[in-house]
């Protein structure tokens, strides 16, 4: 992980309003998936799930503090106009399993 970077919890629901264009989301969603590619490899991004049949996400996201999650990571998703985020702060658990990996 970049140094002095913090873990964070995000739940995201996306809700695309009715009148935007099919095209529009579909050119929306590809840009996502390549932002998502670019966030990861910089390491912003640790991980993302799904669950079945939900509009949302849930991911492990890294940012300085909150409002530079905010902005200069979530903000820059193509997505980000019609999504809502929750937006949990982590510290490492001493009964981690997995901090000695």
């Amino acid at each position: 992980m970049p140094e002095h970077l913090h873990e964070y919890l995000v739940e995201i629901t996306t809700d695309v309003p009715p009148d935007v264009p099919a095209e529009e989301v579909d050119r929306r969603r590809a840009a996502e998936a390549v932002r998502a590619h670019e966030l990861a490899a910089t390491g912003r991004l640790a991980r993302l799930w799904r669950p079945l049949g939900e509009p949302r996400s849930i991911g492990i996201w890294r940012a300085a503090n909150e409002a530079d999650l905010r902005t200069a990571v979530l903000g820059t998703l193509p997505m980000w106009p019609w999504m809502t985020a929750t937006v949990t702060p982590l510290e490492p658990h001493p009964n981690d399993p997995g901090a000695d990996t």
